[in-house]
């Protein structure tokens, strides 16, 4: 499943278990679809960036040989960075977000 976050400056999509993940770290149910009115987006962003200054990344898996070719986990906080964006600049336009799924599976 994909999450696409819409607002009127900008539109991004996520994994579903990460938007989740980082919905529930804002301080929300988690629920899809859902919705942030612009007054609220600067204290969903102080505790989303709150939660990922303490969140801990689960210790790397051991990798065989053949792993080695993969690529990496992408951390949570890179992961995060676009949300914060849009949320950002979301508020500073006083703009909602809002989110639902795509759609689209994986």
């Amino acid at each position: 499943m994909l999450i696409r976050f819409d607002s009127k400056v900008g539109r991004i999509t996520l994994f579903g278990s990460v938007a989740v993940q980082l919905l529930k770290m804002m301080g929300h149910s988690g629920t899809v679809p859902g919705a942030l009115l612009a007054t609220d987006i600067p204290e969903a962003v102080a505790r989303l960036k709150q939660a990922l200054a303490a969140y801990q990344e689960p210790p790397p898996k051991a990798r065989s040989e053949k792993e080695w070719d993969e690529e990496p986990p992408v951390p949570l906080r890179n992961r995060a960075f676009p949300l914060i964006q849009l949320l950002e600049e979301s508020a500073n336009a006083d703009s909602s977000v809002m989110w639902s799924e795509t759609g689209l599976e994986l």
